[in-house]
């Protein structure tokens, strides 16, 4: 469980060469598919299975419950089932175990790289939501709604949950944070594997690139506009203090 890229990478070099034909590979970071498929090519001919474990639940996960999307041969899960069974939280009733075999490997990834993208969307809906609660003319509590909406509401989730969590360790008004969103590549893959496919994702792709415009790239483009409404109309432009 190493960052994805340049780090997998190296690591995975370093095992292959002390291990041997038949052992296992497990990938438990955020790895490209695409990069998973490449490296099971390459360890198959060493005799060295390569598995892919997407795992959600973040940093909360031994507390409340977490998952695990595999992918991989058959063989090597199967080789691999009752670890997978101790590390995943137990099976329930309603949705079964803790994890799942999806596929080949790079389909783990796979699945957990199209979760993250639709995690984009659904925090950028609850965003633009409090969003319009700060400029609404009522002074509405935030963490007080938040935690209203989880009893029973159809909005209901666990990042309702968190965002209760926030405002109230942050303020209802979270004035201490910076407005920038970073974002770690599955959002950017799960848009671009859409665009290849011709698959529209609206909502996924407007999530992430507003969190592109959270982090400033937007604002020459911002400039542009500015200045061609000045041009055209006449509209008066806002000039930086030490312009």
């Amino acid at each position: 469980m190493v960052p994805a890229g340049d780090p997998t990478h190296q690591t995975v070099d370093k095992l292959a060469k002390l291990i041997h034909n038949g052992d296992t590979i497990v990938d438990g970071g955020n790895s490209k598919w695409t990069d998973d498929m490449a490296r099971a090519k390459v360890l198959k001919k060493q005799g060295i299975n390569y598995v892919d474990v997407g795992t959600s639940g973040g940093v909360w996960g031994l507390e409340v419950g977490y998952c695990m999307m595999v992918g991989g041969p058959n063989a090597a899960i199967k080789r691999l089932a009752p670890f997978l069974d101790i590390l995943a939280p137990p099976p329930d009733e309603e949705h079964g175990p803790g994890w799942g075999h999806m596929g080949p490997t790079g389909s783990g990834h796979y699945v957990k790289m199209v979760h993250n993208g639709i995690e984009y969307g659904m925090m950028q809906a609850y965003a633009e939501g409090f969003g319009l609660f700060e400029a609404s003319e009522f002074e509405l509590d935030n963490a007080k709604i938040a935690h209203l909406w989880m009893r029973g509401s159809v909005v209901r989730s666990w990042l309702c949950e968190l965002a209760a969590r926030a405002f109230e360790l942050e303020g209802n008004d979270l004035a201490a944070l910076d407005p920038i969103v970073a974002e770690s590549g599955e959002g950017r893959w799960t848009v671009e594997d859409a665009v290849e496919k011709r698959v529209p994702l609206p909502v996924i792709t407007a999530a992430l690139y507003t969190r592109y415009e959270t982090q400033g790239r937007g604002d020459f483009a911002a400039k542009v506009n500015a200045a061609l409404r000045a041009q055209f109309g006449g509209h008066a432009v806002q000039r930086r203090a030490d312009g």
